[in-house]
């Protein structure tokens, strides 16, 4: 039987290289790292009289270029886009991820500019609209619309993108890469 060993509370030093090895391991936001941060004392407790310096650990790490919320941001976003998401589903995904203000609306833009081509990766990676073996199915378009809506793509996008014939789409007319 495997005996749980009680682990030592942090300390200052032992805070910032918690720190240190998440933000070396993981691309990450400021939000993030003080949520892990915050994790780990609740698990392990503190150990100084001071209340735990997570904030200036964040700062610390931030100021170092550690973390950048804006380059995650736009990896972030980035990535939700080749695989076809849209904005509403980025901006979720940064909510979550604490990126807030310029950061966040910066790397929104871009999905934005994009929002046919992104929108076409998704209809080609989930096989929806012209890429469908029965595109004149009214109740798989009906299910197919709904998805890329829970995709995060505007309606007149997904409409305009599930409209498409296969044939424009097989001839090259339409872009399928964002």
């Amino acid at each position: 039987m495997k005996r749980l060993v009680a682990r030592k509370p942090l300390n200052s030093a032992e805070l910032r290289q918690l720190a240190l090895a998440y933000v070396g391991r993981y691309a990450t936001s400021r939000a993030k790292l003080a949520g892990y941060l915050r994790r780990k004392l609740a698990e392990r407790g503190w150990d100084e009289e001071d209340a735990p310096p997570i904030e200036a650990v964040v700062e610390a790490m931030a100021a170092q270029r550690f973390v950048d919320d804006r380059a995650y941001a736009d990896m972030k976003a980035g990535g939700l886009a080749r695989r076809g998401y849209g904005v509403r589903r980025v901006r979720q995904a940064l909510d979550a991820a604490g990126i807030e203000g310029s950061d966040a609306e910066e790397a929104l833009r871009m999905v934005d500019e994009d929002k046919e081509a992104v929108a076409l990766a998704y209809a080609k990676r989930r096989r929806l609209g012209p890429f469908s073996s029965d595109p004149a199915n009214l109740a798989k378009r009906e299910k197919a619309l709904a998805a890329m809506l829970r995709a995060g793509h505007e309606y007149l996008t997904a409409r305009r993108i599930l409209d498409l014939s296969p044939e424009l789409v097989q001839s090259g007319m339409a872009r399928s890469e964002p």
